[in-house]
């Protein structure tokens, strides 16, 4: 039997990937699956990107606001509720659409790594916290070479995982043991850098203008900590650090977010790029025509829609 297809629609911070999914489905009755590390979380709406209804319009998304920030959501979690999602879209006669930009969680479903459970270890986070950067990757190197690998060394967050798992003395979640279950079209969408950037710095501007601030210190009132923030990265960790004070005025955070955001756009290009089966569509011109041009070609060419 043939695996069933999936269409992945992936790209970098502020590319249009969302728009493009949503489009997407639309266009072939589809429905969305996220793939996004911060946007499984409620609460985490203008600091994670996360579409609002009237955005999402008639698309039906999955795996948005499933879980509490108390809880830690974990990439095997994560795996088993997108492949019930989109094994139960598939099953009602509709399309699903995988779309995102956090590349591990994309990985997760596109390669099917075989993923174990390792929980949180406070007393060994605690530990690594008072660790630099350069010291964390290295005894990520020393520990987990493979996640070292592969992983951003720039996410302390993502590396102190990494550190977490392979003290759990369990494989990593990109371990070799992986059993692919769907068959992946997958369709990039990003822009050269000075478009990105200014891009990047437009959609800040919009969401700071929209109460990005305001998210933040409400989740500090609710008793969400700001290691928890710190942890949660980019707009969460510099936003709590403007609202202690650490970073002093607003044009400053605007300044050291755009550096930020930019610096994890760069990760994901990267990431993404190791890939040669992406089809990258040009910015430029009609990418949604194109999308649905190379849809349908890749169907013919698989035999089955």
């Amino acid at each position: 039997m043939r695996p069933q297809n999936l269409v992945v629609i992936l790209g970098t911070n502020a590319s249009g990937k969302s728009e493009l999914g949503i489009r997407l489905a639309n266009h072939f009755g589809g429905e969305i699956v996220s793939a996004d590390s911060r946007q499984v979380y409620r609460g985490l709406d203008l600091g994670s990107g996360k579409v609002t209804p009237a955005q999402a319009g008639t698309v039906k998304h999955h795996l948005l606001d499933v879980a509490d920030l108390s809880e830690y959501y974990s990439l095997a979690q994560y795996q088993r509720a997108a492949y019930r999602a989109i094994d139960a879209i598939s099953a009602a006669g509709r399309r699903p659409f995988l779309v995102g930009g956090t590349g591990l969680y994309l990985s997760a479903i596109i390669e099917g790594y075989e993923l174990v459970d390792v929980p949180p270890n406070d007393p060994l986070r605690t530990e690594l916290e008072a660790l630099s950067l350069p010291q964390l990757v290295e005894r990520v190197e020393k520990c987990a070479p493979d996640a070292a690998a592969r992983i951003d060394k720039s996410n302390r967050r993502r590396l102190i995982r990494a550190i977490e798992i392979a003290a759990g003395g369990r494989a990593h979640a990109a371990a070799h043991q992986k059993s692919s279950r769907y068959h992946c079209l997958q369709l990039g969408l990003t822009w050269p850098r000075e478009v990105l950037e200014a891009r990047i710095e437009q959609r800040l501007r919009e969401r700071l203008a929209s109460g990005m601030i305001e998210e933040v210190a409400g989740l500090r009132a609710q008793g969400v900590s700001d290691l928890r923030l710190e942890h949660l990265g980019l707009e969460y960790r510099y936003i709590a650090r403007y609202l202690r004070g650490e970073i002093p005025t607003l044009d400053a955070l605007r300044s050291e977010l755009v550096v930020a955001i930019r610096q994890f756009a760069k990760s994901q290009i990267t990431w993404f790029k190791r890939d040669p089966r992406i089809f990258w569509l040009d910015p430029f011109g009609d990418y949604f025509q194109a999308a649905c041009d190379r849809i349908r070609e890749w169907e013919g060419e698989s035999g089955h829609g």
